[in-house]
């Protein structure tokens, strides 16, 4: 009962980090898109998501294979979804900036 329920919090710690890391990604793009200095955004955003995740992969699954691999289906169950709540569809309206760059 013990491994068991382990293995079923290390799925749910996976859900969650994958839950912060492509939920921040989400907002990145939304903000960083409208925003000045992007690269500033998606930089920063890229270095605190990575290091959250690999800080919680290593604290909470250290070196149990078990739970690392709950955790890594736990995170990439949580892209599919996110993935699959954020799609964008034909009928929705996007606001492209345009960039002052030569072709």
């Amino acid at each position: 009962m013990s491994e068991l329920w382990s293995v079923t919090s290390a799925l749910c710690t996976g859900i969650m980090l994958g839950a912060i890391f492509f939920g921040g990604l989400w907002l990145t793009v939304r903000k960083g898109i409208l925003s000045g200095n992007a690269v500033f955004w998606f930089l920063g955003s890229m270095l605190l998501r990575t290091g959250i995740v690999l800080l919680g992969f290593y604290y909470f699954f250290g070196s149990d294979w078990k739970k690392i691999l709950a955790g890594l289906v736990g995170f990439v169950m949580t892209r599919l979804i996110v993935t699959h709540l954020t799609r964008v569809t034909k009928n929705q309206n996007l606001v492209v900036r345009q960039t002052h760059h030569a072709p």
